[in-house]
């Protein structure tokens, strides 16, 4: 009784009801019994309800009227799409550790592996979900499993680990959403205390340099993604000579129009050729000017704002929120200006990406200012949810990861939101498609 009085009475029961569920103390369906749950926990019948409604609040509940309340029952097919899932990320990030974890690390893995096969065959829930993975709501916490992840990791050296971390990351926000039936856009504008957007800017990413495609193919494929309904595009530069890439601007300025067109030299110039490039462009009032130099090369970017009026964007490579501090702090970037481009799945994921924005807010960043790389609903869901500016899209490139569920339509550039709980992933029908190649009749999708 002492530990519920001081952890405050109807919280405290709230997350006792919720053990006794993932104990499988109390099932699917079963009813709550006000009486016996007071006289287990040695209160009164009035923190029992107040707890239930917040359960109920959060999904874990169900209330029927005129009946009570009884606990949510997952049928076979919802508990089949999301271990499945699990079970094809899981091999995804073992694939990851044998190859790039020391020996060290992979031994360690070996431990757990025991220690949760112990905790199996004894029937021990506690030793299988240890407390520092479990919030005070009773629901996997990303932020805790982030620390373990972190556990024993130097600072710096962001490698194949940022990504690594930054999927699982995605996976654990994918499953806590869905554990409360939601889609993730929403819990997180919970979470920010803000109302979520209804729709979200973004742009169309291509433009590559392919064998035999000429101007007219640049033309050509500017045009299906005005047919899209997108009205911003981005297309690459520095492939080609400053004089044949100013061709390639104007050309596709003729479909999409005067502030409709980003172009991107994905880092590839020096110092002289970035400026050059930003003296050439300046007359085509361009949407912005995408990461001329080397990401942490941060003298060139400081550089190229103070010789270039128009907006510039960076930020897709660098996976931390030092290195986003330092682009600020060194890179001359200007909030009223120019956009950062941070990806939450390459950059250790969205517990890391808060940070990152709280590092923004402390710079006098407005998040409308940020519009995240990767075209990958993540970053449709992170938008919404904490009122970022928009997102990258990679109409047909990428997939089946890549792009938006399949019901969703772009209109002047925008977007709206997925109603499925989770991320939505399994609205698309290419994504689907792969499950179902890659388990079979293992797994059953509605």
């Amino acid at each position: 009784m002492s530990d519920l009085l001081a952890t405050g009475l109807s919280t405290a029961v709230q997350n006792k009801i919720e053990d006794l569920v993932l104990q499988g103390k109390l099932q699917g369906g079963d009813k709550l019994n006000e009486v016996e749950l007071a006289e287990l926990f040695g209160t009164s019948r009035g923190p029992i309800r107040e707890a239930c409604k917040g359960l109920v609040q959060a999904g874990l509940l169900t209330a029927v009227p005129n009946r009570g309340v009884f606990v949510r029952k997952m049928d076979v097919r919802e508990a089949l799409e999301v271990y499945d899932i699990r079970a094809f990320l899981d091999q995804l990030i073992g694939q990851l550790a044998a190859t790039h974890g020391s020996d060290e690390q992979i031994q360690e893995l070996w431990d757990i592996h025991a220690r949760l096969d112990k905790a199996v065959r004894a029937d021990d829930f506690e030793a299988y979900y240890p407390d520092d993975l479990i919030d005070s709501e009773g629901f996997l916490d990303p932020h805790l499993a982030w620390d373990v992840m972190m556990q024993n990791e130097k600072p710096g050296g962001h490698g194949e680990r940022s990504v690594a971390v930054g999927v699982l990351d995605m996976a654990l926000w994918d499953a806590r959403a869905k554990m409360q039936n939601r889609p993730l856009y929403q819990l997180l504008a919970e979470r920010a205390q803000r109302t979520p957007d209804d729709q979200v800017w973004v742009y169309a990413a291509g433009g590559y340099y392919y064998p035999g495609k000429d101007i007219v193919g640049l033309q050509d494929e500017f045009r299906q993604y005005l047919d899209l309904g997108y009205t911003v595009c981005k297309m690459k530069i520095g492939a080609a000579s400053l004089g044949h890439d100013c061709d390639r601007i104007e050309a596709a300025l003729q479909i999409v129009g005067e502030g409709n067109l980003c172009v991107d030299a994905n880092g590839r110039f020096d110092r002289e050729t970035t400026l050059a490039y930003a003296d050439a462009i300046q007359q085509y009032n361009l949407f912005w000017y995408e990461e001329a130099g080397d990401p942490l090369d941060f003298d060139i970017q400081a550089a190229l704002t103070d010789a270039y009026a128009l907006p510039t964007a960076t930020g897709e490579n660098l996976f931390s929120h030092q290195d986003a501090r330092n682009l600020l702090r060194y890179g001359g970037m200007r909030p009223e200006v120019d956009y950062l481009q941070f990806d939450c799945a390459l950059s250790y994921g969205l517990v890391e990406y808060y940070r990152t924005l709280d590092v923004l807010a402390d710079y006098g960043w407005s998040p409308r200012r940020v519009v995240p790389h990767g075209g990958h609903q993540m970053s449709l869901h992170l938008a919404a949810g904490l009122g970022l500016g928009g997102n990258e899209s990679y109409p047909g490139v990428f997939q089946p990861f890549g792009g938006f569920s399949d019901e969703l339509t772009i209109e002047a550039s925008y977007v709206g939101l997925p109603n499925s709980p989770g991320l939505g992933l399994e609205n698309k029908a290419n994504y689907r498609k792969m499950l179902k190649d890659a388990f079979g009749d293992r797994l059953t999708l509605a």
